[in-house]
């Protein structure tokens, strides 16, 4: 991609400020308060939630957020898979963490989505860092209402080895196995344009695919991705046909060889190669917003797990940046 003359997106030079120095916002990208008026609108501003009550195994990806920000002070600007530089393409701002209230699940969402939806403008897009999964809900309510509340319900591109539509779970409506059972419920979600990639069991019993198989999800398991999973997205794709799509992208997903870091691992999921492959194969997507969730610090090897969700944030901003604005 050509380079404009004057970038979307201003760094601090790596050969003056290094890497490693100064305050740790996603890929270094400027604070969103410090964004200079040529910049504005932003295009994208990276929030983190820093919350993980919703959790129904190991806890701790309450610290996800910092983790991935401190994980991403190494993530470059240029794509050679897309070839595009999303800093000239874009204004990207890092929006800091929303408040939230660990001791009140529901609320908190319902808070997290409101405060989100003052982020920047009403043509900024919103990319949530994790946080549990529960609060995908919260940034796909904002991404619903600045996308003109469409009637119906916004088209998912969902990462994850669980499917997330459990009505409750110790009669807790709002955790992380629950958020797109609640969207579905709310409108702001549309099952038939809804896809679920990387599913894999053992599951607690086998109803516990019946909520999505009713509601018109397509499910492909990791097994069926292994045999025609990448077919079978590009005819999602297509099906889509430019209108807008969030991508909720669960590191869980990912096998926990290449991503320990996360509260509820499943064996065989994908590697890290797969992943990025896959989410790159969205390009011609219209990305409304997204979210990377589940990283678990105390878990994570080496920053692993941390830097993978950095880089499948970056893609997720490379397949907007392809995209006209």
């Amino acid at each position: 991609m050509w380079a404009m003359s004057h970038p979307r997106t201003v760094l601090p030079d790596p050969r003056r400020s290094p890497r490693f120095a100064g305050i740790a916002t996603f890929a270094r990208y400027p604070r969103l308060e410090d964004v200079t008026p040529e910049n504005r609108p932003v295009d994208w501003a990276i929030y983190g939630v820093p919350y993980d009550t919703g959790v129904t195994y190991r806890p701790g990806a309450r610290f996800g957020p910092r983790a991935i920000r401190d994980a991403s002070a190494y993530l470059k600007r240029y794509s050679i898979a897309h070839g595009v530089d999303v800093c000239e393409a874009l204004s990207l701002a890092d929006a800091g963490d929303a408040p939230v209230k660990p001791f009140h699940p529901g609320e908190c969402i319902e808070d997290v989505a409101a405060w989100a939806a003052g982020l920047g403008d009403s043509t900024t897009r919103l990319l949530a860092l994790g946080g549990d999964h529960s609060i995908a809900y919260a940034n796909i309510e904002a991404t619903w209402r600045r996308c003109g509340s469409p009637t119906g319900g916004l088209a998912l591109i969902h990462f994850d080895s669980h499917l997330d539509t459990v009505d409750s779970v110790w009669g807790e409506r709002w955790s992380h196995a629950s958020p797109f059972i609640r969207a579905i419920e709310r409108g702001i979600i549309n099952p038939r344009r809804m896809i679920s990639i990387g599913i894999k069991g053992p599951l607690n019993t086998a109803g516990d695919l019946d909520f999505a198989r009713e509601h018109g999800v397509t499910i492909v398991t990791r097994e069926e991705w292994a045999d025609a999973g990448p077919g079978t997205l590009s005819g999602f794709v297509r099906l889509l046909d430019d209108e807008p799509a969030y991508v909720t992208f669960d590191v869980d997903v990912i096998d926990p060889a290449f991503a320990p870091g996360t509260g509820t691992p499943s064996v065989g999921g994908f590697s890290s190669t797969e992943a990025l492959a896959i989410v790159r194969s969205l390009a011609g997507v219209r990305v409304a917003g997204g979210d990377v969730v589940e990283v678990l610090p105390d878990r994570d090897v080496a920053q692993n797990t941390a830097l993978l969700a950095a880089h499948v944030a970056f893609e997720i901003l490379c397949l907007s940046a392809i995209h006209p604005r």
